[in-house]
């Protein structure tokens, strides 16, 4: 595939913007009818699987945490969604955007974030309604080294 190609993939498939891979597992928390279903169906196409929901039992690859500001504690769902990631990977906490029912300021999702022991790498516009920001866990946190 050219490098050409590559642009064009991901202009049309958001989720290739994400970082995702074939034949990986991805769950999904926080699912609701306002979710960004292009989205989704991006990444059911890069990865080649459906999105596994809350009752999936395994480790994932990929955490998508949908969340609104009333959706509770941002910092305990993160905790969570870290519990269900094998070492190394990443939660994408997806949030409405400003102006949006649910908005989550930015402040407070950078303090959760911390508090859980994730870093901000990236952020990303997820749709229409929705910004995406890619969390992942401090190179060494979970090493087995006692």
């Amino acid at each position: 595939m050219s490098a050409t190609a590559d642009h064009a993939e991901e202009r049309t498939n958001p989720a290739a913007r994400l970082g995702f891979e074939p034949g990986q597992v991805v769950q999904e928390i926080g699912y609701d009818d306002d979710v960004e279903q292009e989205l989704r169906e991006g990444i059911e196409a890069v990865t080649g699987q459906e999105l596994v929901d809350e009752d999936y039992d395994d480790v994932a690859d990929v955490v998508v945490l949908w969340f609104r500001d009333e959706d509770g504690d941002l910092t305990d769902a993160l905790v969570d969604a870290i519990g269900l990631i094998d070492e190394g990977g990443v939660v994408w906490l997806m949030t409405p955007k400003t102006g949006r029912d649910g908005y989550v300021e930015p402040s407070d999702i950078n303090e959760a974030a911390q508090t859980a022991g994730l870093s901000q790498t990236k952020s990303i516009n997820a749709g229409k309604d929705w910004s995406g920001s890619r969390l992942v866990t401090p190179k060494g946190a979970k090493s087995g080294k006692r």
